[in-house]
């Protein structure tokens, strides 16, 4: 089976210190963060940015400082920034940290009903103008779906030449649908996946470490992260992102699946040095 490849999104967006106060903002702690992800395991760092009081940011020169500090600790991860930014800002807010020519960086597939009246918005012609801007610097998209019809138009895009394969779609399952409902549709949409998708699974909050388990046996990746989920155990506030990554990488082990580094997770995303 093809080594598993981790990715940490260590702070994301939404998610504050006072859900975990090991939440990192400042450039120091996300530095410190991306880390222990990747020394417990991570080959992958998915990278939102804060200003210092915690505020989400999409500042070209905030990624540029943040990055930076991470490759000073982390020499040869996979920094994947993302052009989701939050709810609200433009196009060209959410795609700054693209001008600074990283390996990798998400493409969101779909609008989504956050909850309440936000409403995070991709149109088609957003999406295929982000697939275009990534394709002409180079970047390898990760492509973020939350159901099928956002499958759908991500190989509708790969079949019309905007997105090249291999490519990493990753699931974030759990976020506005019920888990135990949908263990079955989880394992056929895996399953079914051609091979230029690489699927990777994201379990949103205490459905994390069961979801992970599921794509470690089906032969998927996994992502964790404060991102996602603030808890090791129920009730129990993870310290870092690398005690969760920790955690993935010994159920990984107790089932078999070896971990890919940075380089190895390169080559299965067909990503060039």
């Amino acid at each position: 089976m093809e080594k598993l490849i981790i990715t940490a999104a260590i702070c994301g967006a939404e998610v504050t210190k006072k859900h975990n106060p090991n939440v990192p903002y400042t450039v120091e702690e996300i530095a410190r963060e991306a880390e222990a992800a990747y020394k417990a395991g991570a080959s992958i760092i998915h990278l939102h940015v804060r200003n210092n009081d915690g505020t989400p940011t999409q500042d070209k020169e905030r990624f540029r400082v943040c990055m930076e500090a991470i490759r000073e600790r982390c020499k040869d991860v996979i920094i994947q920034p993302s052009t989701g930014g939050a709810v609200g800002m433009t196009n060209e807010e959410r795609l700054q940290p693209i001008y600074l020519k990283p390996e990798m960086a998400t493409l969101d597939c779909g609008t989504l009903n956050f909850g309440g009246d936000d409403i995070f918005v991709n149109t088609e012609n957003t999406i295929i103008y982000f697939a275009k801007r990534m394709k002409e610097l180079g970047i390898k998209p990760e492509l973020e779906v939350f159901d099928k019809g956002m499958i759908d138009m991500a190989l509708r895009l790969h079949k019309k030449g905007f997105i090249e394969g291999p490519f990493i779609l990753i699931l974030l399952w759990a976020l506005m649908v019920e888990y135990q409902g949908s263990q079955g549709i989880f394992c056929l949409w895996l399953k079914a996946f051609p091979r230029m998708l690489l699927g990777q699974i994201t379990g949103i909050g205490r459905y994390e470490m069961p979801l992970a388990t599921m794509a470690i046996i089906m032969g998927g990746h996994v992502r964790v992260g404060f991102e996602d989920n603030v808890y090791i155990s129920k009730g129990v506030l993870a310290k870092s992102n690398g005690e969760l990554v920790e955690k993935v990488v010994r159920i990984a082990k107790e089932l078999g699946r070896e971990i890919a580094t940075p380089d190895e997770a390169r080559k299965i995303l067909g990503i060039k040095g």
